[in-house]
């Protein structure tokens, strides 16, 4: 077994790093959900049926949105996967502390399910090249792991400008291709989402494709595995997968119906800035800086009509 295999953003308080102005300098200010609350019908779109999966648990239901333009091959496994319903009746098998969870097949050393006609191994996709992506938006703050942050969809992007290239960042809720040592090893039969502070290091170690946009308390909740890395014992209970479905597959009673904001949409600007400069009376100092994973990204249902 392979052993590593935004959200509604909020005003979240952040920790001053002494940086900015003085408590005395700091203007009342809008702060992210004061800016979203003026957002119009056309600063959303909707998630793309085609690449939405729905995770359900016993306890509700996990929504990932997948991104084929940084995965394709990834991506495409995975649909195979979900609509031969592999994922059906696995489970969660891995809740490490401040990391990942995990999910797949909790017997695939003993006596593993058949993958169908999915392959049992895709090339890594690290990175790929930045044609890939016509939605990049770049965010002005610097960044430790690459030359150029931003969004793209609401992804979280990492690009290299020199060498022509880009790669998905392992930020809060991201959702990775479990594998082995070898690059080609992960089929998608194990992913992990995290759950914890980003882990930015496996940034270009491992495949990502995807984001979970709704359900994330039933990930983090899970209990501690008491293995290495956070892996259920033998005897330890895992949570079952009731199912893994494509949107599109979904009668449309049963589906979401969540909005993303758009990543592209001038009022994101200021829903960054917000974040990037928060005004008092609480705060007291203001960063005037914004990492690339604090930069979570807007998710609504979608406004009845």
């Amino acid at each position: 077994m392979a052993l590593l295999r935004t959200f509604r953003v909020l005003s979240l308080p952040v920790l001053a790093l002494g940086l900015g102005a003085h408590a005395a300098d700091l203007p009342v200010r809008p702060g992210a959900g004061d800016i979203i609350k003026t957002s119009k019908p056309s600063d959303w779109r909707p998630t793309d049926p085609a690449n939405t999966l729905y995770m359900d648990l016993p306890t509700g239901r996990v929504v990932i949105e997948l991104a084929p333009d940084f995965a394709p091959l990834g991506v495409a496994n995975i649909k195979t996967l979900v609509k031969e319903h592999y994922f059906d009746g696995l489970a969660i098998i891995r809740s490490q502390d401040n990391y990942v969870a995990q999910w797949g097949d909790p017997n695939a050393e003993t006596k593993p399910k058949s993958l169908g006609t999915a392959k049992a191994k895709v090339p890594g996709e690290f990175s790929v090249p930045m044609s890939n992506d016509k939605h990049f938006v770049q965010q002005k703050d610097a960044d430790g792991y690459a030359p150029q942050i931003g969004h793209s969809n609401g992804f979280p992007v990492s690009r290299d400008p020199v060498a022509k290239t880009t790669w998905l960042a392992h930020c809060y809720g991201m959702v990775g291709v479990g594998r082995d040592n070898d690059t080609d090893s992960g089929s998608g039969a194990e992913l992990y989402a995290v759950t914890g502070h980003a882990p930015r290091h496996l940034d270009r170690n491992i495949t990502l494709l995807g984001r979970v946009i709704s359900g994330m308390p039933l990930l983090t909740t899970l209990p501690r595995g008491s293995e290495a890395l956070g892996f259920y014992g033998p005897n330890e209970p895992r949570m079952p997968i009731v199912s893994v479905r494509l949107e599109a597959d979904v009668p449309e009673a049963e589906r979401s119906h969540l909005e993303v904001m758009r990543s592209d949409a001038p009022i994101y600007e200021q829903v960054l800035d917000a974040q990037r400069n928060r005004g008092g009376p609480w705060n007291k100092f203001t960063a005037n800086y914004l990492e690339l994973c604090n930069a979570m990204m807007p998710v609504r249902e979608k406004p009845k009509q």
